[in-house]
């Protein structure tokens, strides 16, 4: 229809495009892109197919995203070690904790048992208990747990405050069930999604982040794979490179970044057929990453790992009624390849959890900015990281 005057065909077309294509982007704004597709390699072994957590086999990830109005900002991630009955058929696991200041929920169990009966899932500090019920609420209505009367809900967080009206408590157990009603194998969402999307590290915009590092076949083939929760202080390195003393935006280099509390929650997953006590050490070795990218784990930070083993040789069956378990485990010597690449692929993460995070406004109208690219692209080059 042609309309008469200035309502002319032509301007309901333009109109038309526009509800289509969406709201003009900033131009400044910088589309989100992995370490990797930058050029950005840190390591010698070589990532998995998606370069994700996801990469060992019957891993899954969800998010549940909450942006609403000028003042929610933050969600849940939860990390599925596979797609059967959690409680039943139980994975070994283990926690290190680096500097506990932490709410962490479930933790003791399984330092004490050194095994995982429900999904990790990951939030905001002031929402972690709610959280927790909606995943003892998941674990209680699987076909099977009819009888049940203990779970052991397994949650991290980090506080998201600066972005977040954290005091509003605005994760519901609903959105527990969402994020693992959404949980898939292959690519995993990064940056501003789930647990990450009002967080920050380094002093910019970070989130969601995953990687993961394959080893040779002659070293077993295994594959360990890290999905990081950044929201923690220091002085930026990039495979090296002092980006963050560089861009003089660093911990004591004035403003707000006197401050460098924050914390860094970090789930490592792999198939090789590792019990508790090596999945311990497993996640000593992804803790090292935090000092790798320029943390240094300060008073107010609340750093912790928590592994686990998908390997089916080394599940612990519950619904199996026998007194004894004989396990095939690699021996103490054969761990060395895995915690090199627990190392990697925790290093890798937490660079993709900068790079594909956005610059984003919250609460109070307070902006965090996301990593300069090219900036930061011009000292890589300077320091002959990338070409």
């Amino acid at each position: 229809m042609i309309m008469k005057g200035n309502n002319c065909f032509f301007c309901w077309l333009a109109l038309l495009i526009a509800v289509a294509v969406g709201p003009p982007k900033d131009a400044g704004a910088v589309e989100p892109v992995r370490a990797r597709d930058l050029g950005i390699a840190p390591g010698i072994l070589s990532p998995g197919g998606y370069n994700a957590i996801t990469d060992v086999d019957g891993v899954r990830v969800g998010h549940a995203t909450l942006v609403e109005g000028d003042a929610v900002r933050t969600g849940v991630t939860v990390v599925l070690p596979h797609g059967e009955n959690p409680f039943v058929h139980r994975v070994p696991a283990a926690v290190y904790v680096g500097n506990g200041f932490g709410k962490a929920v479930g933790f003791t169990q399984v330092q004490e048992l050194g095994e995982l009966e429900t999904p990790v899932a990951l939030t905001n500090t002031l929402s972690i208990h709610t959280v927790a019920d909606g995943l003892a609420d998941y674990v209680l209505a699987l076909p099977g747990n009819g009888s049940v009367r203990s779970v052991n809900p397994v949650v991290g967080e980090t506080n998201d405050g600066r972005l977040n009206d954290i005091r509003g408590k605005h994760v519901r157990p609903e959105h527990v069930h969402e994020a693992i009603a959404d949980a898939a194998s292959g690519p995993v969402a990064e940056g501003n999604v789930g647990a990450g999307t009002g967080t920050r590290a380094f002093g910019f915009k970070a989130g969601i982040g995953t990687s993961s590092r394959v080893l040779p076949e002659r070293l077993g083939g295994y594959t360990v794979g890290v999905l990081v929760q950044s929201n923690f202080g220091g002085i930026l390195s990039v495979d090296g490179a002092p980006v963050g003393e560089e861009l003089g935006e660093h911990y004591l280099a004035g403003r707000d970044l006197e401050v460098s509390d924050g914390s860094i929650m970090i789930v490592a997953a792999t198939d090789a057929p590792i019990d508790a006590r090596n999945l311990q050490r497993l996640s000593k070795r992804a803790f090292m990453a935090i000092a790798r990218t320029g943390g240094f784990a300060s008073n107010g930070s609340g750093d912790y790992v928590i592994a686990f083993s998908t390997h089916p040789g080394v599940r612990i069956d519950t619904g199996e009624n026998r007194a004894t378990d004989t396990v095939t485990l690699l021996r103490n010597r054969e761990t060395t390849p895995l915690f090199l690449a627990v190392a990697e692929a925790t290093e890798e993460a937490i660079l993709n959890s900068l790079f594909q995070a956005e610059t984003m406004t919250g609460a109070g109208g307070t902006t965090l900015e996301a990593l300069p690219r090219e900036e930061t692209l011009e000292i890589l080059r300077k320091y002959r990281v990338i070409d």
